[in-house]
C-alpha cells in the first residue's frame, strides 16, 4: 500500500510536545494546586511546527516512532486450546486484511511471552528451522495441542490419589514425561541438530520456575544471542515451562555450553500471565526497541485461557471438602487470581491509552460454567477435548470482562471475535506504515545460522 493512502491522523513529535506541557500544567494543578497563570499561557509554536502538526502526507508519519507489537499467552495446561484457537483465527485474520495468503503471525508481532502451554505455542509460532519462516502456522498449533493432549497433560488417572500422585511426581520416569519429550524433539530437532532459543525469528519469553535457586527462570532468545550461556535447547525449554507438579517430574537442565543449569517446574507457577515481563522487555531492551519511550509506544494482545471451567464453587459444596479436596482448586485459583491480578495492573498502567494500546481476550464465565462443569481440563479424554473445542468457539463470541481505569471491571462492549479483527488491523497497519518512517521501529540482534553440532544434539 502506498505510504499517502496510510491513515496519518496520529501526533508529531512537535504536537507531542505541545501534548506534554498541557498535560503537565493539568497534573501539576490537579496534585499540587498551582494556581500560576503564567502556567496556562502556551509557548507560541513555530510556523514550521504548525505545519507539521497538520501534515497529512508522508511526512509524518515518518516522524512516528511507531508501536512494539507484544502477544503474550497465558499457561493453562489443556485449556490453552482457547488461546490456540484465538491464535488461528487471528492468523486468518491478517491473512485476509493483508492480502497475503501465507501471513504468519511472527510476521506482525515483535516479540512473544508464553508460560506453560502457551510457551509450547510460542516456540511453534516463532520457531525457525530456515531463519526465514516460522515452523507452524497458527492453527496446526493448537491442534497440534489437541492431539497431543494426553501426552501433554500425563497418563494419570482421575482416579488416582494425591499421595499416589506426589509418589508419581517425585520417584520420576513416568510415561508422561518420556511421551512429552518424544513430542517435543519432534517438533524441535531438525536433522539430528537441536533448535536452541537462537533458533526463534524475534524475541520470546518462556518462564519456568527454578527449584535450585527457588526464583523464577525466564528463557529469553536476547540472552542466548548474549552468550551460550544462556541459550537452552527449545525441546527442553517447552519440557521445562509446561512441567506441571504431580504430571510431570521437574526437569533438570543446563545451557548448550553447560555453564547454567536449573531444575524447572511449571512457568504458570511462576508467571501465569506474563504480559507484564513481556512489557518490562520492550521498555528496558533499548538494543533491539531503541525508540520506545513508554507504554503508549506498545500494543499488546494478552491471551487469557479461559475462566470457571469447572463451574463455579458453591458454599454449601466448599464448606464440606476435606484438606486433600483443597489441592487442585487452590492451583487453579493463585493462578486465575494471579493472571487476573497482571490483567488489572498492566490496563492501569497504559491508563488512556489502555482502548488503543492494550487488548485482553478472555472467557467471563458467564455462558461456559455449565459445560465447564463437565470438563476434567487436566485429564482430557477426546470427548473432553471436543468439548474444550466447543468452549473455545463459545469464548470468542463472548463479550469478556474487562479493566477500567479507576472503575474496576466492565463488559465489554466488544466480543473477543470482534477485538481480534480489530487487532489484526492495528497489527497490518502499523506493518505497513514501518516502510514508510525514517528511523527503524525495531533493531533485533541477528542469529547466526548453525551448522550441526555435536552439543546441540538431542
Amino acid at each position: 500500500m502506498d505510504c499517502n493512502q496510510l491513515v496519518t491522523q496520529e501526533p508529531t513529535i512537535d504536537t507531542d510536545k505541545l501534548s506534554y506541557e498541557i498535560f503537565s500544567i493539568l497534573e501539576s494543578k490537579f496534585l499540587f494546586g498551582y494556581d500560576d497563570q503564567k502556567l496556562w499561557i502556551p509557548k507560541q509554536i513555530p510556523p514550521a511546527a504548525a505545519a507539521a502538526a497538520v501534515d497529512t502526507g508522508v511526512g509524518s508519519i515518518k516522524n512516528q516512532r511507531g508501536k512494539i507489537c507484544v502477544l503474550s499467552i497465558d499457561g493453562g495446561g489443556m485449556r490453552n486450546i482457547l488461546s490456540g484457537k484465538a491464535l488461528a483465527y487471528l492468523e486468518n485474520a491478517l491473512k485476509t486484511k493483508s492480502g497475503n495468503p501465507d501471513a504468519r503471525i511472527a510476521d506482525y508481532f515483535d516479540i512473544a511471552a508464553g508460560s506453560g502451554v502457551g510457551g509450547i505455542f510460542t516456540a511453534m509460532l516463532f520457531g525457525t528451522k530456515d531463519y526465514h519462516r516460522p515452523i507452524f502456522h497458527a492453527e496446526e498449533t493448537w491442534k497440534f495441542l489437541a492431539a497431543q493432549g494426553k501426552t501433554l497433560n500425563g497418563s494419570l488417572s482421575g482416579s488416582d490419589s494425591i499421595g499416589a500422585r506426589l509418589r508419581r511426581f517425585f520417584r520420576g520416569g513416568s510415561s508422561a514425561a518420556a511421551g512429552m519429550e518424544k513430542a517435543m524433539k519432534e517438533v524441535f530437532v531438525d536433522n539430528e541438530r537441536c533448535l536452541t532459543l537462537k533458533d526463534t525469528l524475534k524475541p520470546v519469553l518462556i518462564p519456568c520456575y527454578d527449584l535450585s535457586s527457588s526464583a523464577s527462570f525466564v528463557f529469553s532468545r536476547a540472552d542466548a544471542l548474549e552468550t551460550d550461556s544462556f541459550d537452552f535447547r527449545l525441546w527442553e525449554v517447552c519440557r521445562a515451562t509446561s512441567a506441571e507438579p504431580v504430571v510431570f517430574e521437574p526437569v533438570a537442565m543446563r545451557s548448550v555450553d553447560g555453564q547454567t543449569r536449573c531444575v524447572a517446574v511449571d512457568g504458570g507457577l511462576a508467571m501465569s500471565n506474563p504480559t507484564a515481563a513481556a512489557i518490562t522487555h520492550v521498555l528496558h531492551n533499548k538494543q533491539e526497541f531503541p525508540f520506545v519511550r513508554g507504554v503508549e509506544d506498545i500494543l499488546v494482545l494478552s491471551l487469557g485461557t479461559g475462566q470457571v471451567l469447572e463451574g463455579r464453587y458453591e458454599y454449601d459444596r466448599v464448606k464440606r471438602w476435606k484438606a486433600k479436596d483443597w489441592s487442585r482448586p487452590v492451583a487453579r485459583i493463585a493462578g486465575e487470581g494471579s493472571a487476573d491480578l497482571v490483567d488489572h495492573a498492566v490496563a492501569l498502567a497504559f491508563g488512556q491509552s489502555r482502548s488503543s494500546n492494550y487488548v485482553r481476550i478472555q472467557a467471563n464465565g458467564s455462558s461456559l460454567g455449565h459445560c465447564g462443569s463437565n470438563v476434567n481440563s487436566d485429564h482430557p479424554s477426546s470427548s473432553n477435548v471436543k468439548m474444550l473445542m466447543g468452549i473455545a468457539d463459545e469464548m470468542l463470541k463472548q463479550k469478556n470482562v474487562e479493566s477500567v481505569l479507576f472503575g474496576g471491571k466492565r463488559i465489554s462492549d466488544q466480543s473477543n471475535f470482534e477485538k481480534l479483527d480489530w487487532f489484526a488491523g492495528e497489527l497490518v497497519l502499523e506493518h505497513q506504515r514501518r516502510g514508510c518512517r525514517i528511523a527503524p521501529t525495531v533493531a533485533f540482534k541477528q542469529a547466526t545460522p548453525k551448522p550441526t553440532n555435536p552439543r546441540h544434539k538431542a
